[in-house]
């Protein structure tokens, strides 16, 4: 009987050492990005979660699951195992500025998310369709003004950071614009090459490439100072709007209860891809200023961002349609 259990006993030891010795990753991950493909999320997203597979050796999947300014992927990943497997490629948005502007949320940015690292960060850019007769910010709330209700702005979905900057500016110069929301970048960039959107705020990565090939026209930048990638288009700031930055920021989050190591493995093999050449060459192309740090420094970053965002929505008296 003694020697039963000891056999046992060996058995389970054995098989709890193999266990732990398992290296991560096992078997292919997920990369969640809350918003559809062509976005400025998925077009970020995409080469990270490609070169974090090579890393690791394992497949990193991309799973674009948009809806509700983020908030669908976001749940999705918050309620997702915590074993590493799954991961969450978030904008500002979905932790951050929609604490501020939905009292009920079905998951706390805070409580179900363990930072990993910031990405990039960069500015918003108003930009108009060619036949919007505006080249700059002065003269898009001019024309605003001499034909209210009749000009529309569109954004990646209502609650988001382009949508807040919409208002922003509306609330700011007085002027009688219409927003219309999109289900992300793609779909909004879409309609915006297309004319049926005469302007809109956008994410730099997903504006950059059409501005450059002027289907498009950057009209203002909301950052402090002008963007390096567009040195001659001015700021909303320079335009007579004293404080106006609304910036937009990547990172990477997992569900919360993910294990210390793990965390500690995404955060070495993440932070190497942001600052690769090829990385940073393709974050310069489209406006994007990389990032990194630590997961402390992501979660400050996180709590900083809502009470900015408060301040804002509480100040500028933004509410959801």
């Amino acid at each position: 009987m003694l020697s039963r259990i000891l056999v046992s006993l060996l058995l389970f030891m054995v098989a709890g050492f193999a266990s732990a010795q398992t290296p991560y990753p096992a078997k292919p991950m997920r990369m969640i990005i809350p918003y559809p493909p062509g976005g400025g999320t998925d077009i970020l997203g995409r080469p990270i979660a490609k070169l974090l597979g090579d890393k690791l050796g394992q497949q990193v999947l991309v799973d674009n699951r948009g809806g509700a300014s983020g908030m669908v992927g976001a749940e999705i990943a918050a309620r997702s195992p915590a074993d590493g497997y799954t991961i969450l490629m978030s904008t500002s948005g979905e932790v951050a500025l929609n604490v501020a502007l939905y009292p009920k949320m079905s998951y706390d940015p805070i409580r179900d998310f363990t930072p990993i690292t910031q990405v990039g960060i960069s500015p918003l850019v108003l930009v108009a369709h060619p036949s919007l007769p505006v080249k700059n910010v002065n003269d898009y709330v001019a024309l605003a003004k001499k034909q209210p209700g009749s000009i529309s702005y569109s954004s990646i979905g209502s609650g988001s950071a382009q949508h807040m900057a919409g208002e922003w500016m509306r609330l700011l110069t007085g002027i009688n614009i219409i927003h219309v929301p999109y289900k992300g970048g793609g779909p909004q960039m879409t309609d915006l090459l297309g004319g049926h959107s005469p302007s809109g705020f956008l994410a730099l990565p997903v504006a950059a490439p059409n501005i450059k090939n002027n289907r498009i026209r950057a009209v203002g930048m909301t950052s402090a100072k002008r963007s390096s990638a567009f040195p001659e288009v001015p700021t909303f700031e320079e335009s007579g709007m004293p404080g106006f930055e609304v910036s937009q920021w990547w990172a990477i989050l997992v569900p919360r209860g993910t294990p210390n190591d793990i965390v500690t493995k995404l955060h070495t093999e993440v932070s190497a891809i942001v600052k690769t050449a090829e990385m940073k060459g393709r974050m310069a192309e489209l406006g994007v200023d990389p990032v990194g740090g630590t997961p402390d420094q992501l979660g400050e970053l996180v709590k900083t961002e809502i009470a900015k965002y408060k301040k804002i929505v509480a100040d500028a008296k933004i509410t959801l349609n």
